[in-house]
């Protein structure tokens, strides 16, 4: 059974009750009062995604329901099916029994619509297969108490859609191998890395960093200081701001070395604006000095001094 806030979402307003009320027999039937909820609910929820075709007679009971389940939910229905084609044949006993479980784990019903707004799949994943085994690892392997469940999985819901044996144990070896020895940084912190392909996503950015000058083990040890470096683009983020450090800045790889953090930066925001800055007042700053700083700390560095230039 549903807890009460569970069934408060779906059994109370989407889930059809078999038993006829027992004060009024003539109050709608439950397949009226859907259609009632169907006709009164905004063009731009039902009619205006890709299920819902300008014929709506020919669209089944059951997936007006569903679509109608899932917007009362709080869950973007048309997002959801597109993402999730076996939503399409997914019952609704189903996604209770995944609403549930969750529920069962200490997940919120507040907590659901950004779950399954960013991961539909967990709606028609396997509770005995795909997600045991997640909140398993999450207790066996990460050593997250039961009552920290909901903050890391609110913190990475890609946790769910994850293969605990193909994909979390392998990242979480491989990390331990590198020098990741907190548990609680990576369960609470970094566990965006644990939802990381080791072959495809991580190895390549060492390798990156390998390509432009830094040694394997120095690459770890920036990473080991600033594991967000692992989620960075290689297109899109270290090659132009390394270029835009190389060229114009014209700093030194011990810079990026001690202060890995660079890469953290917005180029057209942060970098750029402030190397500018600081270039036209003549000042030299090191990277921490022209980053990190506050706007009036900043201003104060780069303010021309008696005897400067």
């Amino acid at each position: 059974m549903l807890t009460a806030s569970a069934a408060t979402a779906l059994h109370s307003l989407c889930i059809s009750s078999q038993t006829p009320s027992p004060t009024s027999s003539s109050s709608p039937s439950n397949s009226q009062q859907l259609n009632i909820h169907l006709s009164t609910k905004p063009k731009s929820l039902l009619q205006n995604h890709p299920l819902y075709p300008p014929t709506q007679a020919n669209l089944s009971f059951q997936i007006k329901e569903k679509i109608l389940c899932l917007e009362i939910m709080g869950v973007d229905s048309g997002k959801a099916l597109s993402l999730n084609p076996s939503l399409h044949s997914a019952s609704l006993n189903s996604i209770e029994g995944i609403i549930s479980f969750l529920q069962s784990k200490g997940i919120l019903q507040k907590d659901l619509p950004r779950i399954f707004g960013m991961c539909p799949k967990v709606l028609t994943a396997n509770i005995k297969t795909d997600l045991e085994p997640v909140f398993n690892f999450l207790s066996h392997d990460l050593k997250v108490p039961e009552h920290d469940f909901r903050k890391v999985i609110n913190k990475c819901p890609r946790l769910l859609t994850s293969s605990a044996r193909d994909q979390l144990k392998p990242a979480l070896f491989y990390l331990q191998r590198l020098g990741f020895k907190d548990l609680n940084a990576l369960a609470y912190q970094d566990s965006v890395l644990l939802v990381s392909n080791v072959e495809n996503t991580l190895i390549p950015k060492l390798k990156y960093l390998e390509s432009i000058g830094i040694s394997k083990d120095e690459a770890v040890l920036m990473v080991l200081r600033c594991p967000g470096l692992f989620t960075f683009s290689i297109e899109n983020n270290f090659k132009a701001k390394f270029e835009y450090f190389n060229l114009e800045i014209k700093g030194k790889l011990e810079e990026l070395k001690e202060f890995p953090q660079y890469f953290a930066f917005s180029l057209e925001k942060r970098i750029k604006p402030r190397h500018m800055q600081a270039l036209q007042n003549g000042a030299r700053l090191s990277l921490p000095a022209m980053l990190k700083t506050s706007d009036e700390e900043f201003n104060e560095l780069i303010k021309p001094k008696p005897g400067r230039g």
